[in-house]
């Protein structure tokens, strides 16, 4: 198994921009240096002003005035079109990277997690970064720089009024200070109201049927309505502090202004300050706005990135597969049938629960039809999620051809077998595209056989588009029976050389049952197959059969002999009207 080692969210926050420094230092240079030539714009009044006291020519500073303004426009927005389109590429990369992470991620994570939580990660959370990764971190270099050179230059222009720009600039930083913590927990905590909103809407979809049938529509609504409160309540808070930084932020610029304002003007009236410095000043103190609110800006969507990487790193921290290496799809020479032995087999899903398996031990091997049955609960699904690697036995070992199925590459493990799941789940897309989930390559004869293999030729002559017709999502448009065919379908299509079914015809008729397991008996001619049977009456012929009963293996024979000498199975066949009952 996988996990990456976690790492601060602002190295982590760092290393998702690295990748696009080149383009971030250009634009960002761009950015910056538009606002130079801003931070210019009131030396510039000043001399217009000079000008007109002094009765001169107005031609040249006001063109120097009015270069200045177009051209710092102009490169700011350059700057800003760049950095944009950066933090778009650093989006796709993370989501890419993300995408990896979920998909690779094992069962075992999976089956504990909110589907909906991981799409918002993939999603809502990526999206939080597009900003703080370019933007946000050039905005925060390029404020503090124009907010030192707007200082130094206050400076040049007034010592004593830069004391009173310079105390606005302190109330702003302790005021920042103390609001920056709590926007992170904000919106971190509204990140995930909204995960659990997605998690909560894909319970609906993820039983829309039984939702409707069961008049649930107001219950379910109720509980999306409870979602989607908590994460307004949230958004609201993160709002609220944002704004409260904000509002601080202007009030403190303000009370600088009308500080500056009432000092600057009895100066003037004193005659130890001229007018144009005044007005010079007042403009370069409202220029400062802006850097000052670049540096507000970014700190505060830092701490929405930064909570948006813990969310993120959280997923890469869970468990993944590592399916690297390999010869999945690769033809195998031989294929003879793969042999499965369990020994002594113990396992929990997880430390805290009871165990499901208590000392399992069977063995299946060589071409043939080996049937699990038993009664619901006995194990025997987690017989194939141990075949399968989807989680690991507790102690004992699964061997497959004789190796621990743990010191396989998982390629080559489940290069080996076909898997047909008892809910038979379809992707949404086209007929081909399922049917060739497993094998990419496969030609339009090795679909043709499956096809008819598994009874599946009126489906493709009935579907518009034959196997290029969409199915729908999750098989919509299908039968239980057609899905059911379908996954025998790809299974078979993938010649495995171990075939596993459970209860692969529960949905199935009488005649089509009967037509699956001619299949499937003709499958264990060449292939070693491994059936979940609740229906008994297409496992009466297998060549072995093993009764399983609360996670252990009690007896393993034929049908015939089981009748003779088990009693669990003796009533199990007895129950589904294939051998006399006790007593009669």
């Amino acid at each position: 198994m996988l996990r990456a080692a976690p790492r601060a969210p602002l190295h982590r926050l760092l290393s998702h921009a690295r990748p696009h420094l080149r383009v971030l230092l250009v634009g960002g240079s761009l950015t910056l240096a538009g606002g130079a030539v801003g931070l210019a714009q009131p030396l510039a009044a000043r001399y217009v002003i000079d000008a007109l006291g002094a009765g001169g020519p107005l031609l040249a500073p006001v063109l120097l005035l009015a270069a200045a303004v177009v051209v710092g426009a102009l490169i700011g927005a350059l700057g800003s079109f760049l950095l944009e389109r950066t933090g778009q590429g650093v989006v796709l990369d993370v989501r890419r990277g993300l995408a990896g992470s979920l998909v690779r991620l094992r069962v075992a994570e999976v089956d504990r997690l909110t589907p909906g939580d991981l799409v918002a990660r993939l999603t809502a959370d990526t999206t939080l970064l597009r900003t703080v990764t370019t933007s946000g971190l050039t905005d925060l270099v390029t404020g503090a720089v124009l907010l030192v050179g707007g200082i130094a230059v206050m400076a040049v222009l007034d010592p004593v009024l830069l004391l009173v720009t310079l105390g606005m600039i302190l109330v702003v930083g302790v005021l920042m200070a103390l609001v920056l913590p709590r926007i992170g927990r904000a919106t971190q905590e509204a990140q995930a109201a909204l995960g659990a909103m997605g998690g909560r809407l894909e319970r609906v979809f993820g039983a829309f049927r039984t939702v409707k049938a069961s008049s649930a529509e107001d219950t379910e609504l109720a509980r999306l309505d409870e979602a989607a409160v908590d994460s307004w309540r949230k958004g609201v808070a993160v709002a609220g502090w944002s704004a409260l930084s904000g509002t601080f932020t202007g009030l403190a610029v303000n009370v600088a202004f009308l500080v500056v304002l009432a000092l600057g003007g009895g100066r003037v009236a004193a005659g130890t300050l001229e007018v144009s410095t005044l007005i010079a000043f007042l403009l370069l103190l409202f220029y400062l706005m802006q850097p000052i609110g670049m540096l507000v800006t970014s700190l505060t969507d830092l701490q929405a990135g930064l909570a948006a990487v813990r969310r993120i790193d959280e997923v890469a921290g869970l468990d993944r597969e590592d399916t690297g290496g390999g010869t999945a799809g690769a033809p195998e020479a031989p294929r003879e049938p793969a042999s499965v032995v369990f020994e002594d087999v113990v396992f929990r899903y997880r430390p805290e629960l009871p165990p499901v398996h208590h000392g399992v031990s069977f063995a299946a091997s060589g071409a043939g039809l080996t049937a699990l049955v038993g009664p619901s609960g006995a194990g025997k699904t987690t017989v194939f999620s141990l075949i399968e690697r989807f989680y690991d036995a507790t102690s004992g070992r699964v061997l497959l051809d004789g190796t621990d199925v743990r010191d396989l590459p998982l390629r080559d493990l489940r290069a080996r077998i076909g898997y047909v799941e008892q809910d038979a789940p379809v992707l949404e897309g086209t007929l081909r595209e399922n049917l060739a989930l497993a094998a990419p390559d496969a030609t339009d004869a090795d679909l043709a056989e499956a096809v008819a293999r598994a009874r599946l030729t009126d489906l493709v002559s009935r579907l518009p588009g034959g196997l290029d017709g969409v199915i729908g999502h999750r098989g919509v448009t299908l039968s239980g029976g057609e899905r059911q065919r379908v996954a025998i379908a790809r299974a078979l299509l993938r010649r495995p050389r171990l075939l596993l079914m459970d209860e692969a015809t529960s949905q199935l008729d009488a005649a089509n049952e009967g037509a699956l397991k001619e299949v499937m008996m003709d499958a264990a001619r060449t292939t070693n197959v491994i059936v979940v049977a609740h229906r008994l009456s297409t496992v009466t012929g297998a060549d072995r059969i093993v009764v399983m009963d609360a996670g252990r293996v009690r007896a393993v024979d034929t049908h015939a002999e089981l009748l003779e000498g088990d009693d669990l199975y003796r009533d199990l066949a007895a129950g589904q009207l294939l051998a006399p009952a006790q007593g009669n």
